[in-house]
């Protein structure tokens, strides 16, 4: 997949929760059937937990100051006993959103308020699943007298009395182990009655790195570039990207190790947002079967704003090490994937996924919405309609504009102004006409000049276009109670939402299911959101163009009824299909579908090394098959610097210098390039150009297979090569004696896949039907070859002129190598013998015809256990080896580790 030829699904408004529920338990089904674990338990890993937690600790008899006897307290200080609290009379019963009763608990747990469409997402997916919450305790509160948990839920906030905090330090073993089993038997409100139970499990966290992690590296470094402005524009001159970096690791670290804690096997993991883009690496370290999908709630800038991170491949790196990244949209998808490529050269695979080292994310797009009926229900709470009553009669014969946002940077409040401005300069007739109430509010971090900017907006526009009856700008910094909230939704004739940079708004919604019961009334949505895609109703404005947002406003208040009902009925119908508790549905159904995935189907295990010593010391003959670059040295960039480690090379001459080894080097390099660097050791059998040539062990002459082979080929490929190199900057071509490569690596990445794809097609649909070649995709580079030579027949040749090999140890890591491990594959279903007719590696160098007619098949000594193919890449990697090991590193740590092993055996083992 490409950005040259790419496509994007729109979203399907038919489709339903019954619908996709019972894809999800098709797709169970079908995985039970391959025998594929699974628990039936997700895992959902968010950086806050969905409550508050306050603490006051118990009174302990060490506690109880010796005599004098303190006053007595007053009785309203004196918390009920347990047995009051078990019978009195006047108790109210527990309210929804609270813990089970525990009398004598230090613990008082409440609703936490905010991200209310992914935690009834969440919470929804009970109908089908249990679920393990992990999350934050967030700062814990302190109060001088702690209500009992059977206290009515309190949302924290501006009115609220200020608290103190309780440091995570002062909390005990036994302070810790009381919450989680309070949390045990708690319930949020929006849980379903007779839904699955969701385990709410506690993250620990230092105070400092938890406000390192959060206040620090998420809110002043990432959340400002993913918004599309650097640290620098959100904080001081001084500020730097990197000066929270260890507290985001350690937190990311403590997360993916309460998350190994209470997983099992067949538990599907998501982790939720940016405050954790390391947690899915980590968890594929420790956890490497596990189906781990990971959602990004926020935007994510284009790769030319990302690079600017210091810290973007150890970012990347993180996140693809989930199964699964979803988007809100399909273009933050898109920039994810185009970041993978430019900036940490990842490659793409024909499916869209990126490919790390065999280990293949898939990246998909699946946006949030809201539980439609929850917001419908709270559309008709009886407080509302006084409010909505009063609005109209305050405004009457007046058109209301409304807009609600946080007072944020992002959020666009000053350009609104502006265009509200600019609409009564440039539609005068507007004037003492229209209102607009703006409520902005307080945002997670002050910003003291953005208040200031927008008061004294608020008061030039008044003072400019007001007069004693009239006041054109109502601006209210505060946060609204929901009545208020929905009266003013419910009045609007046009809601205006218009951030510079937003992933899902959930106002813009609420504002279409508010509209439902009232006026129908159209709405002004900023191009830059990420809803707005899929929101092609509303009326769609670049939020810096002030006189085409002040041109939508007019045409909003004057849109005729029926066209104001269409619109609205189109988004209302989006807005109620696709809701939060879909979206979950789907992140489940789409993590299924990977589980199910050949990619995920086969994961190939580390190499066992007791096993691997065990056949090596038991063997008399043993032969050793590397490949070169991947396997015994990392992929660089420019292939001259790929030269052998001191390791590598101590490695590759002990096992030379021992008489029972036959070592081979089977690379694509030319012979000149391995005769410069491996040449100098004794006993080291090479073979080059992918098979073309090969060089026996102690001889100094070069065998060449292609000589009897027509190459006229070459010069068509050349021809066809050149072309694609001129119009491809950075690429360039490199002609062997037995194929011809071209390379792409120092080409811009996304225009050379794409143009590696079109030579790709041209190559295989013209030339190599007419001629005995085959087009080979490798990395960052596409190679022509004659049909007859690959590193599968040297492989058959050393067989075959070593048929008493006990031992085989076989590695490479890419597409070519594949061809070895396929040779190996021996052993037919239940065989325990196996042998090799002559190869045509053998029969090519062979005097005449008649020669190569006499020679013989040989039974080989090998058994099935002691040939170990190794591919050298993540365990997911589709790969005919049977094992795996996951860097070149631990290809060279083995073949020491096996020397040592000989040298302590001392030959005395019956070999």
């Amino acid at each position: 997949m490409d950005s040259f030829a790419e496509s994007r699904k729109p979203l399907d408004n038919d489709i339903s929760l019954a619908d996709v529920r019972a894809q999800v338990r098709k797709l169970e089904s079908d995985l039970h059937e391959k025998n594929v674990p699974l628990s039936g338990r997700i895992i959902h890993v968010c950086h806050y937990l969905p409550v508050t937690c306050s603490f006051s600790r118990r009174p302990r008899p060490s506690d109880i100051p010796s005599p004098p006897a303190t006053p007595p307290a007053k009785a309203s200080d004196i918390p009920p006993s347990p047995v009051e609290a078990t019978h009195s009379d006047t108790a109210l019963p527990a309210p929804r959103g609270t813990a089970p009763e525990l009398p004598t608990s230090q613990w008082n747990v409440n609703v936490r308020y905010g991200h209310s469409a992914m935690v009834s997402g969440i919470d929804s997916l009970a109908g089908t699943h249990e679920q393990i919450f992990v999350g934050w305790t967030g700062d814990i509160e302190s109060s001088s007298a702690t209500p009992p948990p059977l206290a009515a839920p309190a949302a924290s906030g501006p009115s609220d009395p200020p608290t103190t905090k309780v440091p995570a330090s002062s909390l005990g073993e036994e302070d810790k182990k009381e919450l989680e089993t309070l949390l045990q038997g708690y319930k949020s409100r929006d849980e379903l009655k007779d839904g699955k139970k969701i385990h709410y499990v506690p993250v620990w966290l230092d105070d400092k790195d938890a406000h390192g992690h959060y206040d620090g590296y998420c809110k002043q470094t990432l959340w400002p570039l993913f918004h599309y402005l650097l640290w620098q524009d959100v904080a001081t001159e001084y500020a730097s990207a990197d000066a929270h970096w260890a507290p985001y690791e350690a937190v990311n670290a403590a997360f993916a190790r309460r998350v190994a804690e209470v997983y099992r096997p067949g538990d599907l993991i998501w982790i939720h947002d940016y405050h954790l883009l390391l947690v899915p690496a980590l968890l594929r370290q420790t956890l490497p079967d596990a189906a781990v999908g990971l959602f990004v709630h926020t935007p994510f800038p284009s790769s030319e704003v990302f690079r600017c991170l210091p810290r973007r491949k150890e970012i990347l790196d993180g996140m693809l090490g989930a199964n699964l990244i979803c988007f809100q949209t399909y273009s933050y998808s898109r920039h994810f994937t185009s970041s993978c490529i430019r900036v940490c050269g990842y490659e793409v695979t024909a499916r869209g996924g990126i490919d790390v080292q065999g280990h293949v994310s898939a990246i998909g797009y699946c946006p949030v919405g809201v539980d439609a009926d929850r917001v419908a229900k709270d559309t008709l709470r009886p407080g509302i309609q006084p409010k909505l009553d009063a609005l109209r009669a305050l405004y009457e014969g007046k058109k209301i504009i409304v807009g609600r946002d946080k007072l944020d940077v992002v959020k666009g409040v000053v350009q609104k102004l502006r265009a509200f401005e600019k609409l009564l300069q440039d539609y005068p007739q507007w004037i003492g006409n229209v209102v607009l109430i703006q409520v902005t509010s307080p945002a997670l971090t002050d910003s003291p000049k953005l208040e200031r900017q927008v008061s004294e907006l608020v008061a030039h526009i008044n003072g400019e276009y007001g007069s004693l009856d009239f006041i054109p700008v109502h601006h209210y910094h505060q946060t609204i109670k929901k009545d208020e909230f929905y009266a003013l939704l419910s009045v609007a004739d046009l809601g205006v939402i218009t951030p510079l940079r937003d992933g899902m708004n959930t106002t813009s919604m609420e504002f279409v299911i508010a509209q439902e019961r009232s006026k129908k009334s159209p709405l002004i949505l900023s191009e830059f959101m990420g809803i707005s895609s899929n929101m092609a109703d509303a009326l769609q404005i670049n939020p810096w163009n002030l006189s085409e947002v002040a041109a939508a406003m007019h045409r909003g208040l004057t849109m005729p009824d029926d066209e104001k009902l269409r619109r609205h009925q189109q988004l209302y119908k989006t807005v109620t299909t696709h809701t939060s508790h879909t979206w979950a549905a789907i992140l489940a159904k789409k993590l299924l579908e990977r589980l199910g995935s050949q990619n995920m189907a086969r994961q190939t295990p580390f190499i066992p090394k007791g096993d691997l010593e065990r056949h090596y010391l038991k063997a008399k003959k043993r032969l050793f098959l590397f490949d070169y670059d991947g396997t015994l040295a990392p992929i660089v960039k420019v292939p001259s610097a790929a030269i052998p480690s001191k390791d590598t090379l101590e490695a590759l001459e002990a096992l030379t210098a021992d008489p029972k080894n036959v070592v081979y080097i089977i690379s694509g390099r030319d012979q000149e390039f391995l005769e410069q660097h491996l040449g100098h050791i004794k006993g080291l059998g090479m073979s080059a150009e992918h098979g073309g040539f090969i060089r026996e062990p102690g001889a100094a002459a070069w065998s060449n297979f292609t000589k009897s082979l027509d190459m006229s080929w070459m010069s068509e490929v050349l021809e066809i090569f050149k072309y694609y190199t001129e119009r491809t900057t950075g690429s360039h071509i490199e002609v062997k004696k037995s194929s011809i490569t071209w390379h792409y690596r120092s080409a811009d990445p996304e225009w050379g896949l794409f143009q590696c794809h079109q030579c790709q097609d041209l190559l295989e649909n013209n030339l190599a039907r007419k001629r005995p070649i085959e087009v080979l995709v490798g990395k960052k580079n596409l190679e022509v070859r004659p049909l007859a030579v690959n590193k599968g027949e040297i492989v058959k040749r050393i067989l075959y002129f070593n048929p008493d090999a006990e031992f085989v140890f076989c590695a490479g890591d890419d597409k070519t190598d594949e061809d070895m491990f396929r040779a190996l594959l021996l052993f037919p279903q239940g065989a325990t013998s196996a042998r090799l007719d002559p190869p045509l590696s053998v029969t090519l160098l062979a005097g005449s015809k008649d020669e190569a007619d006499q020679l013989p098949p040989v039974d080989l000594a090998l058994e099935r256990e002691a040939v170990f193919t190794t591919a050298v890449g993540h365990s997911s990697k589709r790969t005919l080896a049977v094992w795996h090991v996951t860097v070149p590193e631990e290809v060279v740590e083995h073949m020491l580790h096996l020397v040592r092993a000989a040298d302590e055996d001392g030959g005395s083992s019956n070999l």
